[in-house]
């Protein structure tokens, strides 16, 4: 039986443009950068956090065509890719601050909600990002 989700994945379209996003602005850090001759694989992680990585994938071989590639990259610039992130900090107004000194275009202020603090971003793709102030239990 499965016992832990180790790899989510995400469609970037440059994956240079989203190590400087995830990593320079958001302050993930790289996991793996390997060019695998058909693909590169990329991987990020929260500092700290060896068990859950993110996959920044470039849409294309091997696992789609180019033609159906071409869709999903249309999608992932319109926002409707279905990429969506979701991270927990313990400070939602500082991180929002920082985040906003480091230039990240966000997309909702924090908000106070019935599980805590939280406020959303897009990154450059398209891609949905909320990051939460969780309550304690």
């Amino acid at each position: 039986m499965m016992k832990r989700l180790n790899i989510s994945g995400i469609y970037v379209l440059d994956q240079d443009q989203a190590l400087d996003f995830y990593v320079g602005k958001l302050g993930l850090e790289v996991d793996s950068d390997v060019d695998l001759g058909f693909m590169r694989w990329l991987t990020v992680r929260v500092p700290g956090d060896p068990d859950h990585k993110i996959l920044l994938e470039r849409p294309g071989p091997p696992s789609m065509n180019e033609e159906t590639a071409e869709q999903v990259r249309a999608m992932v610039s319109k926002g409707a890719a279905g990429g969506h992130l979701f991270f927990a900090v313990d400070d939602a107004h500082a991180t929002y601050a920082e985040l906003q000194s480091r230039g990240v275009e966000l997309t909702e202020e924090p908000t106070d909600q019935a599980y805590g603090i939280d406020f959303g971003l897009r990154d450059p793709f398209g891609n949905h990002v909320r990051i939460a102030q969780l309550k304690e239990d």
